[in-house]
């Protein structure tokens, strides 16, 4: 008997031991999962930093982050303002595809019925399933209304803006005056933590500041379980707000005092995961979401040596600037070849071991192998410039194809059908100033075939910028 009592307490010791083995394997495993970070700022021009071009506005950090990793130069997001970029970045799917894109309404507002809808697949979602916790801080701006939050997306936490800093504006305010010689009491703008409202109207002036103490917090209590941030800047979209201690600090003004308080949080942010060692196995994204407003002249961004703004499809309005840092896994350089937004899904699915779903069409490629060294030729060869729901423009390789006239600062619209398609040899004409359809008529042919077979991709589906 007793030797049968001794067998079954030799087993039972085996047994916990093999459970606590398995535990034990899981926990490294979750820890060897990388983290992931995507920086994604606001109406910020391809010319508004140092490592980008920029003579004035001081941006170390960032240039830093850019010389430690991959500064890439041809790279796009999926639309021209605000909505529909954000939910090209967040799917990897174009805005059409979701209904995420207006002819009526080109963002969601505050009034909006519609968001992103609950079928639709965000990067937050599909890590969840990978066992990830989720955050966002910052804008959301893909529906305001509760069944849209981005607590219903997939985001555990949520600190931030459900829309931009200049909407649900004071009526008696002129729209110029306030964007001009702002004061927070001119917008009625929440700033939410998860589904509640914390404050109203938010004061602007400590936003950034405040946003970057979250995104700390929120990586030193996540050292031990892999996780995605979202820390999607309010600024410099209008009205400016800058803190006061970087106010009047800057060469270009108001506007530079802006972005160097956000390169200042790109440090704070870089130097956390480095005192914390999670340096190691973190990927950080640094993208805007579109072109500068130009139509607020010096209040907004430069566009560097690029044609257009936010609010039409010129290179200026939809090429952004775009670092990829992962020290020991991101190989350094530069890369000139195309990538997009809509890549992110995908490179973060294939670096976390995720499974896309087969059931819907993605937009987006694995650049992973270009991240790592592996291969310095972009699965990406093409891009769809989309204004709303028409197709406006065609790139594969060095060429681009237009459909369409707009204005060049993006505001008003107005979308012109061109008689005949102009086409730009990107690598040699940077900004699009010498159309050379009628040498390469051959190009044109097969740049005209691209746009038609991938129109056929796509399915009508009800605009959700449109309700009201």
């Amino acid at each position: 008997m007793k030797y049968y009592t001794y067998l079954f307490i030799v087993g039972l010791v085996s047994l916990f031991e093999l459970i606590f083995s398995i535990v034990q394997a899981q926990d490294v495993q979750k820890q060897q999962k990388p983290n992931f970070i995507i920086i994604f700022t606001d109406d910020q021009g391809y010319g508004d930093l140092g490592i980008y071009g920029n003579p004035t506005i001081k941006t170390p950090n960032i240039d830093k982050m850019a010389i430690e990793g991959q500064k890439w130069t041809n790279f796009y997001v999926a639309a021209n303002v605000c909505t529909p970029s954000r939910a090209g970045l967040l799917t990897g799917r174009l805005p059409i595809r979701s209904g995420m894109q207006g002819d009526s309404a080109r963002v969601l507002f505050p009034h909006s019925k519609g968001g992103l809808p609950s079928t639709e697949i965000t990067i937050a979602k599909l890590l969840k399933q990978q066992d990830y916790q989720t955050a966002i801080v910052g804008k959301w701006h893909l529906g305001s209304l509760p069944q849209y939050l981005p607590t219903r997306h997939g985001f555990d936490y949520y600190y931030g803006l459900p829309y931009s800093n200049d909407m649900d504006k004071v009526d008696s305010i002129p729209y110029v005056k306030a964007i001009t010689k702002p004061k927070n009491e001119y917008f009625r703008v929440p700033l939410m933590r998860n589904e509640e409202i914390i404050e109203r109207p938010v004061v602007q002036n400590t936003l950034t500041e405040r946003y970057t103490i979250e995104a700390v917090n929120y990586i030193k209590s996540h050292q031990k379980t892999p996780f995605f941030l979202y820390f999607a800047h309010s600024m410099p979209h209008v009205p400016l707000f800058p803190n006061e201690r970087f106010k009047g600090k800057s060469a270009r003004g108001t506007y530079g005092d802006v972005i160097e308080e956000i390169d200042w949080s790109v440090g704070v942010l870089l130097n956390t995961l480095k005192e914390t060692g999670l340096d190691k196995n973190t990927y950080v994204i640094f993208i805007t979401d579109n072109g500068p407003w130009k139509l607020f002249k010096e209040l907004g961004g430069s566009s560097g040596p690029l044609y257009g703004a936010k609010g039409n499809s010129y290179e200026g309005g939809v090429r952004v600037p775009a670092i990829f840092w992962a020290p020991g896994s991101v190989e350094p350089g530069q890369i000139a070849e195309l990538g997009s937004s809509l890549d992110i899904l995908p490179t973060i699915a294939s670096l976390s071991h995720a499974a896309l779903p087969k059931d819907r069409i993605y937009d987006g490629y694995d650049l992973t192998e270009v991240l790592k060294g592996l291969t310095s030729k972009s699965p990406r060869n093409e891009m769809f410039y989309y204004h709303a729901s028409k197709l406006v423009a065609v790139r594969q390789g060095a060429y681009k194809l237009s459909f369409y006239r707009n204005n060049e600062i993006g505001y008003p619209d107005q979308l012109t059908k061109l008689e005949k398609p102009q086409l730009f040899n990107l690598n040699e004409d940077i900004g699009e100033c010498y159309d050379i359809a009628g040498k390469h008529l051959d190009i044109v042919q097969a740049l005209e075939e691209l746009a038609l077979q991938h129109q056929k991709t796509i399915i009508p589906t009800e605009s959700q910028l449109d309700k009201y």
